[in-house]
């Protein structure tokens, strides 16, 4: 049974920084990861999201050349490194699980960022 479980949220003042963890226990090579994010009223977005075997990773517009997906196969933990952070980055980020990048079929319970001077 896939099981995510997202740490690393908080507050943080504009410019700021945050490292989002997801361990990640039942997962296998051949599964894609992705990280979302949630306002309220508003649908979840895309983030960004990789295989966790490798190669290369995918982001939102919005994110990109700011946010970092990467893994760590030896803790079982996917994380999302957020630099550059902005008012419009708060959200609730979950990370997701599935064998199809785009097709997640296990998610996290979700972690609060929020970004507020």
């Amino acid at each position: 049974q896939v099981q995510l479980v997202e740490s690393g949220g908080g507050l943080v003042q504009p410019g700021g920084s945050l490292r989002l963890s997801c361990e990640a226990s039942g997962i296998s090579s051949n599964y894609a990861m992705g990280w979302f994010r949630q306002t309220p009223g508003k649908e979840r977005e895309f983030v960004a999201a990789r295989w966790w075997w490798g190669g290369s990773a995918s982001y939102a517009d919005s994110v990109k050349g700011r946010f970092t997906i990467s893994r760590d196969n030896a803790k079982n933990t996917v994380y999302l490194q957020m630099n550059n952070l902005k008012p419009e980055d708060t959200a609730v980020y979950s990370c997701a699980a599935g064998l199809a990048l785009g097709k997640y079929d296990y998610w996290g319970q979700g972690t609060q960022v929020t970004v507020s001077s």
